[in-house]
């Protein structure tokens, strides 16, 4: 399947992982501009922004976890997030503390926040709508991953 045809398959898990894929890079950019802050708060925020596109890398892209040495407690915790309403609250939860943020004052992570929750309610419509999770093949969904091993 092609990354044309995934899109018009309507499911929204593939809405939601590719949404999860532009989260990274805006915590990652985000986390760095925001650190060199002199705010105190704001670069506590900025290292949580890191840590969240860090987690949501080996969430989003499942081959990364066979290429990277990891730990087996890690490889634990990131396969919790196999179905659609765990990576839903998972989103939510990484929005709700960019969210916070704001209690250091306005910033550019309240970015991360916004589109941290637009990961979760896709994923979410994914499981209202009953729809199994079905993961990209362009980011190692079951093409991909079988053929590395």
């Amino acid at each position: 399947m092609t990354l044309a045809e995934e899109f018009r398959s309507r499911n929204f898990s593939i809405y939601g992982q590719w949404t999860g894929v532009l989260c990274i890079l805006l915590c990652l950019a985000l986390g760095i501009a925001n650190i060199f802050t002199l705010h105190p708060l704001r670069i506590v925020f900025s290292v949580l922004c890191l840590v969240s596109a860090f987690v949501i890398v080996f969430i989003e892209v499942p081959f990364l976890l066979r290429i990277c040495p990891t730990s087996s407690k890690f490889d634990e915790f990131i396969r919790r997030f196999t179905t659609n309403w765990m990576r839903a609250a998972m989103y939510l939860v990484l929005s709700a503390i960019q969210w916070v943020s704001l209690v250091a004052g306005g910033s550019s992570l309240i970015v991360a926040a916004v589109f941290l929750l637009i990961a979760s309610c896709f994923y979410a419509l994914a499981g209202l709508k009953s729809q199994e999770f079905v993961g990209s093949k362009t980011l190692g969904g079951q093409g991909l991953a079988q053929m590395i091993v």
